[in-house]
């Protein structure tokens, strides 16, 4: 099972963020993502070996109990790899900087928790966002980052982390499908 663990914001954030780029899509030809899909992925895995499913529940049941609640907003903009070459539109996620080390930490033990259950982690290193775009050939999107520099989203409480499987192709315009497995709340 191609698998991710993220957090997923609430509905009225998504709503909120959707409604600012609404008037604003069809200014740009990205592959946009759709909205019910926004997360922010603690930790990827391209398979995840299906004997392996029970211990993966029972890790990341403990690394959500271990850590509590705290609070997040998708605030500004980015691009990667960059403004000037982009491939990936996003925003950004900000908090207080307790926030920021506990987002931190829980991405590290998610992650840690998918490689000890037997699934081969994605190694790039932790960036926290909501990507909201693609582009099929790098350009620069540095007034779209600009314009997302100026939003400033509702503030919500992650306080569940989600085991989600990734079926490609199965969505709208063959895009995937996500298919939350589980949830486990922190605290």
């Amino acid at each position: 099972m191609r698998a991710f663990v993220a957090v997923v914001p609430p509905a009225e954030v998504v709503e909120h963020l959707d409604e600012f780029l609404s008037v604003r899509r069809e200014a740009a030809a990205f592959r946009w993502s759709a909205p019910e899909q926004w997360h922010v992925t603690l930790a990827f895995a391209e398979a995840v070996p299906d004997r392996s499913l029970d211990e993966l529940d029972e890790r990341l049941a403990r690394v959500a109990q271990r850590q509590q609640p705290f609070d997040l907003a998708v605030a500004g903009g980015g691009a990667f790899p960059d403004p000037d070459h982009a491939r990936v539109l996003l925003a950004r996620l900000t908090g207080s900087d307790d926030a920021t080390a506990a987002l931190d930490r829980l991405a590290t033990s998610c992650r840690a928790a998918m490689s000890s259950a037997g699934a081969r982690v994605d190694g790039q290193r932790f960036r926290p966002h909501l990507t909201l775009g693609r582009l099929g050939r790098p350009d620069n999107v540095t007034p779209w980052v600009r314009l997302l520099d100026a939003y400033d989203g509702p503030r919500w409480q992650v306080d569940e982390v989600a085991l989600v499987a990734s079926h490609l192709g199965e969505g709208p315009r063959r895009r995937p499908r996500h298919e939350v497995v589980a949830a486990y709340a922190l605290g």
